[in-house]
């Protein structure tokens, strides 16, 4: 006798079983810190997509004295419709206080 391989019921969650913007934040940083082992200072992006969500995560990489001389690093960071990571990887690094070059034409 031959089985039919069983098929998972997957639907997509509800959007009021998902969590809001506050809670995925939350849960972004301190999962990235754990990760990592590096302090998420400030999410300086946010968005949420089809696949859950994206954001960019600003995390102290070293801290150095002065405080000014500190380097950060930009991670971006993206998790599923629940708010679990998904991946991250760094984007930037640079030193704190430091702003970036003009960009021509604005």
């Amino acid at each position: 006798m031959t089985q039919s391989p069983r098929k998972e019921n997957r639907t997509k969650p509800e959007p009021d079983d998902l969590p809001g913007p506050v809670t995925v934040l939350r849960q972004a940083r301190e999962q990235l810190a754990e990760l990592t082992g590096m302090t998420a200072e400030n999410v300086s992006s946010f968005e949420r997509t089809e696949d859950g969500w994206e954001l960019a995560v600003e995390v102290l990489e070293l801290a150095r004295v002065p405080d000014t001389m500190s380097l950060l690093a930009t991670y971006a960071v993206t998790l599923d419709p629940q708010g679990e990571l998904t991946g991250y990887r760094r984007t930037r690094r640079y030193e704190r206080g430091r702003a970036d070059p003009p960009r021509a034409g604005g």
